[in-house]
Parts: structure tokens; sequence; C-alpha cells
């Protein structure tokens, strides 16, 4: 339980300040995944030259763009640049280490 579900105020129908916030909580996240859900469209723009030097591909803006609407697809984009990121950085180590010994 959070601080913003207990409130001072008799618990009659419209008093209830947690509920208030929740709704308009819930009415800022979506419009954030319009937001970002529009900025998506701009990066499907891009050439897959340009995806692939932020780690995109074109098929990971496919797969963000079929998300729920409720959820926040950048979210999803990063973790797919990182784990490309990591494959990219183990690659190269282990080229390294092949070149050396």
């Amino acid at each position: 339980m959070t601080t913003l579900d207990r409130t001072a105020y008799p618990m009659t129908g419209l008093q209830r300040p947690a509920l208030a916030v929740r709704a308009m909580n819930a009415v800022a996240d979506v419009w954030k995944s319009l937001r970002n859900r529009r900025e998506i469209h701009r990066l499907g723009e891009l050439s897959d030259v340009q995806l692939s030097d932020i780690g995109l591909t074109r098929a990971d803006l496919h797969v963000v763009w079929n998300m729920p609407l409720g959820s926040d697809p950048t979210a999803r984009l990063g973790a797919f640049a990182d784990a490309r990121a990591a494959v990219d950085i183990r690659n190269s180590v282990e080229r390294a280490a092949r070149q050396i010994g």
C-alpha cells in the first residue's frame, strides 16, 4: 500500500484523491505511449543503415508496433539495442582472443 492510497478524508464515493491520482497517471501513461508510437513511426522513415547505427532493425520496429496500446514501446526497443550491443561486444572480444592466441 502506498501513501497515496491512504487519505484523511472520509471514504465516500467522490472524495478519493488516490483514485483521481491513479486515473491521471493512467491518462498520462496512455498519452506517453501514443507519443512514443509516433516517434517509432518516424524511426520507420530511416534507412536500414541508419537503423543499424542505433542498434535496431526494421523487424524490431514491427515487433514494438504490434505491442498493446498501453505499453511503452521505447523500453522494448532499448532492450533490443542493448542485446545487440552485448552480442557485438562478445563477438569482438572472441575475435581479439583468437588473434592473440
